[in-house]
């Protein structure tokens, strides 16, 4: 089978999410310049940069309304906190991708406890193993190519204050990540936890420490 999606339309989202997969979960949350919190999670979403720290999401075209409320917030305010969204946490993260009304936090929502930021004024997950205070480094458009497509935006955001549950840290000082458990996105509905981790040196120290 051979897809051109440039003269086809037979390449669902669905299709294109599950080949790339499994994708880390974007738990973002933002607030208005009026103080409305916003809390949603998006599958497409990164780290671009570690020097220094810069992460991406991208947001596509609601129907309901011209962006969503995340890329309206963090358009206005030029901030955002990404929460990790670890696997324990996976129904408050389905909760909070409900299409609530404008102006709903998902906080609430979702039952999850508010814990303040430190360099930026979005609340963060109380619950995550980890948090990341970013500032708007630039929003880019991914214009629509067929009829049917809606418009995506690129946030660049970088990462300004570190958030860090003390139980996931080891020994060095490390980020725990298999302890953390992320939860992230296949395609569909599917969702997937960490399975068994293998550890593979770089093949250069590998012939190095053959000598």
């Amino acid at each position: 089978m051979f897809i051109d999606p440039e003269h086809s339309a037979d390449l669902k989202r669905s299709i294109f999410n599950a080949i790339v997969a499994p994708r880390p979960i974007g738990w973002i949350s933002s607030i208005s310049q009026s103080g409305h919190v916003n809390l949603a999670p998006f599958s497409h979403f990164n780290i671009v940069s570690t020097a220094p720290p810069v992460l991406i999401f991208s947001c596509n075209s609601p129907e309901d309304r011209l962006e969503k409320d995340t890329l309206a917030n963090v358009r206005a305010t030029g901030e955002f906190v990404y929460n990790f969204a670890s696997y324990e946490l996976r129904d408050a993260v389905n909760m909070t991708s409900s299409p609530a009304p404008h102006g709903v936090d998902e906080f609430e929502l979702a039952h999850l406890e508010k814990a303040p930021g430190v360099k930026v004024r979005p609340p963060r997950v109380a619950a995550s193993p980890a948090n990341l205070e970013c500032r708007v480094l630039r929003i880019v458009e991914i214009a629509p190519v067929a009829k049917d497509d809606t418009a995506s935006h690129v946030v660049f955001g970088r990462v300004v204050g570190v958030h860090i549950g003390d139980q996931y840290l080891d020994a060095a000082g490390r980020f725990d990540t298999v302890k953390a458990r992320p939860l992230t996105r296949l395609g569909g509905i599917q969702y997937a936890a960490p399975g068994p981790v293998i550890e593979l040196p770089q093949p250069f120290r590998r012939a190095a420490e053959a000598k």
